[in-house]
């Protein structure tokens, strides 16, 4: 939902700060106030093209601020997460800058965006019904999405989607067995080359780990057994060694234990580290002989490794990798020595899958060419309501030659405005008014259809009054309910029914032009709509009339 909406430099806009409520909130004000300004800078919003003559005369650049409240749309906050535009309480807050120089720029939640961005997260939000770009209706592929939540096919399209891409998965696999088959010699010789270069290796997991520690031990050999040996002698082996004085030092204080107590723990910790000094000369011992290398064995071990880095050059990185792609290759090798049987197997799983997707497909068709029949009723309907008493509302389908991602077909609204003419697509030939009426028709005869929360409607009650304008009017408050509803309108009978009413007036200052929005309280309201009745002159009779407008409309039903 739209809930605060700030405009600066637009046109003959200085300042605009408005908060938009729930439900109907009608936009009322002279002709050339500014109204189309507002749409103007909501369009901004939604991607239109930011176009220098916006700016406002002595100003190097307009922006439109809106904040959005995003509670309903747990979706559209996680896409925005994902896309990095981190926000804070379920809200979306969108600026768009026009700046003469030309560096135009949008931020979404405070960070930059691209316009492309901008337009698949608004579009979400709301949508323009009138003279805009933005007029959902006349995007033909949006038609068949609308029917088929009309028809309660949303799950049913899921399902489908779901063959469609199996379908699609197998053809690409027979296209690339295909594709193959004309090289496939040459494949084979290839594959079969990479697969006994990686067999003949005999790799091991692990083992360059291992080589590569052997190598460091063989490149310090003579380190090793110099150390080991040398430590050996010194501490046992030689003739005078290390631990042989100790144990003579330790007899001699032993011996005299008795002359002098104090002597004897002197003499156990001696004896002691003889004992800790003759285990380390046993473990030197052990380690010189375990460091005894074979001749050319370096020159063994630094060829394997030479050998396993070839291989990871060619292949992938680590040996683990490498078996992996080992695996993969023999695969491809045994569908390719058998590339008949393999293709004989997915052709027949392609036609299970098919008849599936086609199966599934004609249930959908059934049932759309059912609620077709009752949407176009229902439309026809509510468009008499809406001063377009004759209209013929219908939708078309045209046969694929293929399945497609939707379905068996494509859909269209055509739509016949007077008598006497064919019904045509509903793109060519709607006016801004009637394209509106048609779309508030879609909103009562099929709620939520597009799942757009915000619909600002403008030029809705073009070409009509009386009993059509009070029935524009009750039309507009029902789709609120469910909705927020922005609407544009002259006709005091539509603004009758607004929960919320703005005046859009427009003044001078200093011989400079400036426009407001204003929202109205009880009396001036009624100040408002008198003015809409009558024009420039309000009278007591005017005040009354618009006092028994606002009454009527809060009438229950």
């Amino acid at each position: 939902m739209l809930t605060e909406l700030i405009i600066r430099n637009l046109a003959i806009i200085n300042r605009l700060h408005v908060t938009f409520g729930s439900g109907f909130n009608v936009l009322t004000g002279e002709t050339g106030a500014g109204k189309s300004i507002i749409i103007d800078a909501v369009g901004l919003l939604l991607g239109d093209r930011a176009r220098p003559e916006l700016i406002r005369t002595g100003e190097d650049e307009a922006t439109v601020e809106a904040l959005f409240d995003l509670s309903a749309r747990p979706v559209l906050r996680h896409e925005l997460l994902e896309a990095g535009f981190e926000g804070e309480d379920d809200q979306l807050v969108v600026k768009r800058v026009v700046s003469r120089s030309g560096k135009n720029r949008v931020y979404l939640n405070g960070s930059l965006a691209k316009l492309g961005q901008l337009q698949s997260f608004t579009a979400q939000l709301l949508t323009i019904y009138g003279q805009h770009e933005h007029q959902s209706l006349q995007r033909t592929e949006t038609h068949l999405a609308l029917l088929d939540h009309f028809a309660g096919l949303d799950e049913d399209v899921d399902a489908y989607r779901y063959f469609f891409n199996e379908v699609s998965g197998l053809d690409e696999r027979l296209r690339q067995i295909d594709e193959a088959e004309r090289e496939r010699q040459q494949r084979l010789d290839y594959l079969s080359f990479q697969s006994r270069e990686i067999a003949a290796a005999g790799l091991v997991a692990g083992e360059d780990e291992q080589l590569s520690a052997e190598k460091l031990l063989l490149q310090n050999a003579e380190r090793l057994s110099a150390a080991t040996g040398g430590g050996y002698d010194v501490l046992y082996g030689d003739e005078d060694a290390v631990c042989g004085r100790l144990a003579t030092a330790a007899a001699n204080l032993e011996a005299l234990s008795d002359v002098d107590p104090t002597l004897g723990p002197i003499a156990e910790t001696l004896r002691n580290s003889q004992y800790a000094l003759e285990d380390a000369a046993v473990q030197l011992r052990v380690a010189g002989e375990k460091n005894t290398f074979e001749p050319g064995r370096q020159d063994v071990v630094e060829e394997r490794l030479a050998l396993i880095a070839s291989l990871k050059r060619k292949y992938a990185p680590t040996i683990e990798d490498i078996l992996a792609r080992q695996d993969e290759i023999d695969r491809e090798l045994a569908e390719l020595s058998d590339v008949a049987a393999t293709r004989e197997s997915l052709q027949k799983k392609a036609t299970g899958a098919r008849e599936r997707l086609q199966a599934a497909g004609e249930a959908i068709s059934t049932r759309r060419l059912e609620a077709a029949q009752e949407l176009a009723a229902a439309m026809e309907r509510e468009l008499k309501d809406l001063a377009m008493e004759k209209a013929r509302f219908e939708i078309q389908f045209f046969p694929l030659n293929q399945p497609g991602p939707r379905g068996l077909e494509r859909g269209e609204f055509y739509l016949a405005p007077n008598p006497g003419e064919e019904p045509r697509p509903l793109a060519w030939i709607a006016s801004g008014g009637e394209l509106s009426r048609v779309m508030l028709a879609l909103k009562r005869a099929a709620p939520d259809g597009d799942r757009v929360p915000t619909l600002i409607f403008d030029e809705v009650d073009a070409g009509i009054g009386g009993v059509a304008a009070t029935a524009v009017g009750e039309k507009l408050h029902a789709a609120a309910q469910g909705l927020q509803v922005l609407c544009i309108t002259h006709l005091p009978q539509v603004a009758a029914f607004a929960d919320k009413h703005f005046r859009v007036e427009k003044h001078e200052e200093a011989g400079r032009t400036f426009t407001a929005l204003m929202a109205l309280e009880e009396d001036e309201r009624v100040l408002e709509m008198a003015r809409m009745l009558g024009g420039a002159q309000v009278t007591d009779r005017t005040l009354e009339h618009a006092r028994e407008l606002i009454g009527a409309s809060l009438r229950p039903e």
